[in-house]
């Protein structure tokens, strides 16, 4: 493997660890990233000049709970500037402006893509002839706390986003990102994150209503607020060249509360998987 030239020789090895990861699996289309973001192992907070872009090939459920698995091309994405930001690397496609608090702490206000469900993507909904959830945006505020714990780099973030579409409700993460190898041109990173929703998004995605439920078959069900997810994620990228790198993700998402408990959720846990290639200048 080639280093590239941010990675000088004389720093110490974890230094070049990435301390963001990607999410929770996301469902939905093209710009989407969600729990298997490709680059949750480059964090901001260990290699502050790096930016990249390219595209990664992942394998997702139809939605978080489905048993039907589908592949989707999901975009790798990553600038800062001394204000304004973009990224793929934190479990979402989000865009916005930061200040900072402190050298370790920022704190900022983003846009974000928000993914629906696809009822033809799931044998499950397509078979009751479920509704759609159309994608959309979400708009929201993080705090996001960048530090070294000895050799460790450490990400935490948490982070409250309201959809654009009132009907779909609100969403907080929490996300702890530790970066756990760091030489020859390979990076490596763990991450953890749980998501809390509101009644309304939580009714949105899992909820039946009485109408639905007549129309289509499968019991009437009000979800409610509360823990929707956790997910556990290892990230990781590799050198190819100076500009070149391959990326990639493997995570673990699971359904908690009325997720958990809806007549929509085939089953409570998930696995997420990502191969890609980016740029990084």
């Amino acid at each position: 493997m080639i280093t590239g030239p941010r990675r000088p020789e004389t720093d110490a090895p974890m230094k070049h660890i990435v301390s963001a990861i990607r999410a929770c699996g996301l469902r939905g289309p093209v710009l989407v990233f969600s729990l298997a973001a490709p680059l949750a192992a480059l964090a901001q907070s260990v290699l502050p000049d790096l930016s990249l872009i390219g595209a990664a090939v992942r394998t997702r459920p139809a939605y978080d709970g489905s048993a039907s698995q589908r592949p989707d091309l999901i975009p790798v994405l990553r600038y800062f500037g001394n204000t304004w930001f973009t990224r793929t690397t934190q479990g979402v496609l989000e865009g916005g402006a930061r200040m900072k608090l402190s050298p370790e702490l920022h704190l900022g206000a983003q846009v974000a893509y928000e993914a629906g469900r696809i009822a033809s993507e799931s044998d499950f909904l397509s078979r009751y002839n479920l509704p759609d959830i159309n994608p959309g945006a979400s708009f929201g505020l993080h705090v996001e706390w960048d530090r070294k714990l000895g050799p460790v780099p450490i990400t935490l973030l948490a982070r409250g986003r309201q959809n654009a579409d009132a009907d779909q409700g609100a969403r907080a993460d929490l996300r702890l990102t530790a970066g756990v190898y760091g030489d020859k041109g390979i990076l490596a990173a763990v991450y953890f994150q749980g998501t809390w929703a509101s009644a309304k998004s939580a009714q949105s995605f899992y909820g039946i209503t009485a109408q639905q439920s007549a129309a289509t078959g499968p019991p009437a069900f009000d979800a409610g607020s509360g823990p929707m997810s956790t997910a556990l994620g290892l990230l990781w990228s590799a050198d190819l060249s100076r500009e070149w790198m391959l990326v990639g993700g493997l995570d673990y998402k699971h359904l908690h509360g009325s997720a958990a408990r809806s007549p929509l959720a085939e089953r409570n846990s998930n696995y997420y998987a990502s191969l890609g290639l980016a740029y990084h200048f």
